[in-house]
């Protein structure tokens, strides 16, 4: 069984999703997909809008996000700089996804953005944030300047949306599309039938 992750580092709620995934897929020995693609990209090509365009809607998200994470019991902070310009930040997990280190990338970008609150619209602070993680900064900085790579993202969120994404996280489980970290009892749900069918 597997868990197919669509997310974002610059969307809050998908740092809280990935900090609950990885131990809920291993309880029931599901394969966790991960699917780094661009929010911005997708919103302009199914012509949806960001909650932060709303301002009444953005002050109980972020309320929301707290609260959830209070529930986690993780480190969250409401970044000061959000909206952040994820762009080389997911050209950076597919240059990470290609090297096999995606999941160590995942954890540096999304405790930088919303457990260490960093600034990651300026270069500068994403290259310093590269190198605390323990990654060659400067080849990341290379590979995600590459055709292939912005292509591969390009593509990565056209499929996403193809497939019926519409925001992230979406995580789906046996063909089925549950949005939101919120989600996350409907995805256990699935994994213990899936489990119990198994034997």
């Amino acid at each position: 069984m597997n868990v197919t992750f669509y997310y974002d580092y610059g969307s809050p709620a998908s740092y809280l999703a990935w900090t609950q995934l990885p131990d809920l897929c291993a309880r029931y020995d599901a394969k966790l997909d991960y699917r780094p693609i661009l929010l911005g990209g997708l919103f302009k090509t199914v012509g949806t809008r960001s909650p932060a365009d709303v301002e009444s809607k953005k002050r109980w998200f972020f309320e929301d996000m707290q609260r959830y994470a209070d529930l986690y019991g993780v480190d969250y902070q409401q970044n000061p700089y959000f909206i952040i310009n994820t762009l080389p930040l997911m050209r950076g997990a597919l240059w990470a996804a290609n090297e096999g280190c995606l999941e160590g990338y995942n954890r540096t970008m999304f405790e930088a953005c919303w457990a260490h609150a960093r600034n990651l619209n300026h270069p500068a602070e994403i290259m310093a944030v590269l190198k605390e993680g323990g990654f060659d900064a400067d080849a990341v900085a290379s590979a995600i300047q590459t055709d292939e790579i912005k292509q591969a993202l390009i593509q990565a969120t056209q499929a996403a949306a193809d497939s019926g994404v519409f925001g992230v996280p979406i995580m789906v489980v046996a063909g089925e599309l549950h949005f939101g970290q919120d989600r996350l009892d409907w995805i256990e749900q699935a994994l213990a039938e899936a489990q119990a069918a198994r034997y």
